[in-house]
């Protein structure tokens, strides 16, 4: 057993070792398959997109093709086009690079061969709104999603269901070229119809589902999204001819990185233990939960008893109800921090991979046994903070927050709590 370092500095090297093992220069060169012969045109959208590109061409070498990536993200590629659009609500620049890819790939034929490079923030960055849908009413719509606390498989379905690209849609315009779609998951269960929204991948929901989903969660849309819900879907259904030459692959997923954290702990000694990698719920309930667990933890250590390490994963969600800056690690930290009390002996970190919790430029954040007594000390209410969805306001306050600037991958939430003996 090697000497265990200080508790948030060893949450942090856990956290990188996570997204290290998900980096794609890492990790997609054992994917790829042979460059095939014959034309290859790669295409791809997300935040790891432009890094996913780079590492096909040290593989491959120079490629033709457009990736769209979420800016500040892009990377130099020797053939490879990187457009950079905004995330999590669209712009002009991610429905111009989608026009454009759609426009690429209809050109293709019979021998010719699509590399699809997708990752989580796809969504945002293929743009191509259904119907009568302008830009502006395609923005409301993931505004009022991403504000409403809806799970992201169900912000998913509307989202397939408004428009032209998503829901097979993008791998049904390269057909009848053969089409392989390389994938990071950045989603619950790892289920490829959900990453990216499913843009290479056939879809079975309706625009019914689409409708009871907005009714459920009280979301308001415009009448153009309105109308093109009651109409007919352009989702491609996955036994679609289109798709028959269709080969999706997620090579890259939250598991190895919470087991790669896993490896790290034990290491140190340290009883890594897995809540699961999948994990959804309003983050401030689910902290709560976790804090139950780990108070309960301690209170069952014996003597000569080492330290024990939760960690999960998955997409955890935040329903506005104030006006605050806060993304799900933040909240779930600060909740998280409120739940245990300045319990000592317990330390937690919660970022998302990709280094943007939320809409703000910030990985997430880290707690201990001080983090409220520090607050107090500079006139930061928590309880305040997390009632207005201001948890990243709170830990900017207080100095905990995790900034990384841009990642280049993107396997969702990692959250680890480390429960030592008192």
């Amino acid at each position: 057993m090697t000497k265990l370092p200080e508790p948030l500095t060893f949450l942090r090297d856990l956290f990188d070792r996570a997204v290290a093992v998900a980096d794609p220069m890492q990790s997609l060169h054992h994917a790829l398959p042979p460059r095939p012969e014959g034309r290859l045109v790669v295409i791809g959208a997300g935040k790891a997109s432009a890094r996913m590109a780079e590492a096909v061409e040290a593989v491959y070498g120079p490629c033709e093709g457009l990736v769209i990536t979420r800016y500040g993200y892009a990377r130099p590629c020797q053939g490879i086009e990187i457009v950079e659009a905004a995330h999590p609500v669209p712009d002009e620049a991610g429905l111009g690079a989608t026009a454009r890819m759609l426009d690429l790939v209809a050109r293709l034929g019979e021998g010719d061969m699509v590399l699809a490079l997708i990752s989580g923030g796809a969504s945002a960055l293929l743009v191509q709104p259904a119907g009568e849908m302008t830009l502006a009413e395609k923005q409301a719509v993931n505004a009022a999603l991403l504000s409403s606390g809806a799970p992201i498989g169900q912000m998913n379905v509307v989202r397939k269901h408004l428009s032209r690209v998503k829901g097979g849609q993008l791998a049904a315009a390269a057909y009848p070229a053969r089409l392989m779609a390389l994938m990071i998951s950045d989603v619950p269960g790892d289920d490829p119809g959900q990453i990216g929204s499913g843009p290479t991948v056939g879809e079975t929901s309706t625009p019914a589902d689409a409708r009871a989903i907005l009714e459920r969660f009280k979301i308001e849309v415009p009448e153009a999204a309105q109308v093109a819900l009651a109409g007919q879907s352009g989702v491609i259904a996955p036994d679609d001819i289109r798709l028959s030459k269709v080969k999706n692959v997620i090579y890259a997923a939250p598991s190895q990185s919470l087991a790669a954290a896993a490896d790290l702990a034990r290491e140190h000694g340290i009883t890594a233990q897995s809540l699961g990698d999948a994990l959804e719920g309003e983050a401030r309930d689910v902290a709560r939960a976790h804090a139950a667990e780990a108070l309960k933890i301690q209170a069952g250590f014996g003597a000569g008893a080492t330290p024990v390490l939760l960690l999960s994963g998955g997409e955890l969600t935040v329903t506005r109800r104030g006006n605050g800056i806060g993304g799900p690690n933040a909240e779930y930290a600060l909740a998280l921090a409120l739940a245990l009390d300045g319990a000592p002996g317990i330390h937690a970190i919660a970022c998302d991979t990709d280094g943007v919790d939320g809409a703000a430029e910030v990985a997430g954040a880290m707690i201990g046994p001080d983090t409220l007594s520090k607050a107090r000390g500079v006139g930061c209410d928590a309880q305040k903070a997390l009632a207005a969805n201001d948890a990243h306001g709170f830990f900017g306050a207080i100095g905990d927050q995790v900034v990384t600037g841009p990642t280049l991958t993107n396997v969702n939430d990692f959250r680890a709590i480390l429960i030592s003996p008192t």
